[in-house]
């Protein structure tokens, strides 16, 4: 288990940072995935849940999935954090055995 200070413990996993610069540029570290993006929202998951960058002429600058970092550039409004995501009880075979 990993130290959080606003939770207690939770299990490691890769965590997630947000770095904001005038509010033109977004630096985010822990995304697994994009979900959607267009010129006025870009929605990431992290393994905390979804994030999602709303604004004005919003462009992915720099996306490496592999290290979890993604770059959003243009003029940001806001920023929406969405719910975890829900954990998996087993995979499909043990569904079909309940």
């Amino acid at each position: 288990m990993v130290k959080d200070a606003a939770e207690g413990l939770r299990p490691p996993g890769r965590a997630h940072s947000v770095v904001m610069e005038d509010r033109r540029r977004a630096q985010l570290t822990g995304v697994t995935d994009v979900a959607s993006f267009n010129e006025q929202e870009v929605i990431m998951l992290t393994e905390e849940g979804d994030i999602a960058l709303v604004g004005e002429d919003l462009h992915i600058a720099h996306l490496n999935l592999e290290e979890g970092k993604l770059t959003v550039e243009g003029r940001i409004a806001g920023i929406e954090y969405g719910d975890k995501p829900a954990q998996k009880k087993g995979g499909i075979l043990s569904r079909w055995l309940r």
